[in-house]
């Protein structure tokens, strides 16, 4: 009921719009002076990535059948994904500071529809390397909607409970996650009767994500989002990594981001070992949603709890209960060991909002240069699973204890929320700034 309610309120705030050009030829919806209809439309966004970025998972072991791969050959998919984090977020946050928010969210869906695209003749030729590129400009795309809409959702109400706006916002890209998996097992993970047959699968689901990108950009050409002034860095050299909380919370989201990606990369590899579930590549992929769907309850329950308690606090309380499960998967087998690996999704799920919301915490006008660093960190989604890919090649460390490796990364999580978070008191820079 819960969850309902908050649904039912933002589709009201969402349809809330008023029409102030009834020309057909030019027709602007203004909703400039209606915050809560602003937050509503952006975080349609994070709907959109958290799509993308679970079918990720189904791509996985589609392209280890169909390429014969092993783990860290597999596991380029994410290092193409997240990989375009570390190069475009920077370059992005730029482009947003010249052309503004709204402009930026349009760009960076027109740069996910061709994407998108480019799986069609990826799929013809059944080349993994255009597969790659495809994935990579998908990310692009992205990586401009997140450097927007981040930092846009903060400031579209009180500081105060800007974690807890931001905890709504990434439940919704958990309700892409959660649901979009089950339909891309069904389209691309089905039977086939050849590998071209095989390799045309993501025809469908693909062609339709270049649709819906270019849908969404249409009605953010017609919107008029609330006005936020943009500072212009390139006339002030800030250098906003001496900011401890925001230097240290790279290095948190870093970590997290590959704790995260690299657990779900391998769901479907894990299940279908013989010592874990033993399942099917199709039927393992039916369990995805149960690990992306503890970020979804996890995300709104945070919403609510981040009204009454500390964001600190919550983030270190999840990173330990997120190292007692990784703890149970490593030293265990069957059912018991896959239910704590998908359990550690309902963990993972405040601890990028809170990490973002506490690394940017006092840095007022400089919040979109630190989002577009801190957004770089995803980075850690290309260079932790190829890892963790690397260590579970390898004989003596093998798949089931290659998770001694996002068990690491929530061990500097946990301090960060215990510690890492604190600004310098005092500090002489910050008060010049």
């Amino acid at each position: 009921m819960f969850l309902l309610k908050i649904l039912s309120n933002y589709l009201k705030q969402l349809l809330s719009i008023e029409i102030i050009d009834h020309h057909l030829s030019s027709i602007i919806i203004n909703i400039s002076n209606n915050k809560k209809t602003a937050f509503a439309l952006v975080t349609i966004l994070f709907l959109m990535w958290g799509s993308i970025v679970s079918l990720n998972d189904i791509l996985i072991p589609h392209f280890k059948s169909i390429f014969a791969m092993n783990y860290t050959e597999t596991m380029l998919v994410q290092f193409s994904f997240f990989g375009a984090y570390f190069i475009v977020s920077f370059p992005a946050s730029l482009i947003v500071e010249k052309i503004g928010y709204q402009k930026g969210i349009i760009v960076g869906l027109l740069i996910i529809c061709i994407g998108s695209l480019l799986f069609i003749p990826a799929s013809w030729l059944i080349s993994y390397p255009l597969f790659l590129v495809g994935l990579f400009a998908m990310a692009a795309g992205s990586v401009f909607l997140q450097v927007v809409a981040t930092p846009y959702i903060s400031i579209l109400g009180p500081p105060e409970t800007a974690s807890s706006r931001l905890n709504f916002a990434e439940g919704l890209t958990a309700l892409g996650a959660t649901f979009v998996p089950l339909m891309g097992a069904f389209l691309i993970l089905g039977s086939y009767n050849s590998l071209e047959e095989q390799a045309a699968k993501v025809q469908l689901p693909y062609g339709g994500i270049a649709v819906i990108a270019i849908l969404i950009a249409i009605v953010f050409i017609l919107v008029k989002l609330p006005a936020v002034k943009i500072e212009n860095y390139n006339n002030k050299k800030i250098n906003v990594l001496k900011f401890r909380q925001l230097r240290l919370g790279v290095i948190a989201l870093t970590l997290y981001v590959g704790a995260e990606v690299s657990v779900a990369s391998f769901i479907v590899i894990f299940l279908h070992e013989p010592t874990i579930a033993n399942l099917s590549y199709q039927t393992a992929a039916q369990y995805i949603p149960f690990y992306w769907g503890g970020l979804l309850i996890g995300r709104f329950l945070g919403a609510a709890i981040l009204q009454k308690v500390y964001a600190h606090t919550v983030l270190a309380w999840a990173s330990v209960a997120a190292l007692v499960l990784m703890s149970i998967t490593i030293i265990t087998n069957g059912y018991i060991a896959m239910w704590s690996m998908l359990a550690v999704g309902l963990f993972n799920s405040i601890m990028w909002p809170n990490i973002f919301s506490l690394a940017i915490d006092g840095l007022g006008e400089h919040r979109i240069k630190a989002s577009g660093i801190l957004v770089m960190a995803a980075v850690g989604g290309a260079i932790f699973p190829v890892l963790q890919g690397m260590l579970a090649d390898t004989s003596f460390v093998g798949l089931h204890l290659s998770y001694i490796l996002p068990f690491s990364c929530y061990i500097f999580v946990l301090y960060y929320g215990l510690n890492g978070y604190k600004p310098i008191k005092n500090s002489a820079y910050e008060q010049n700034i």
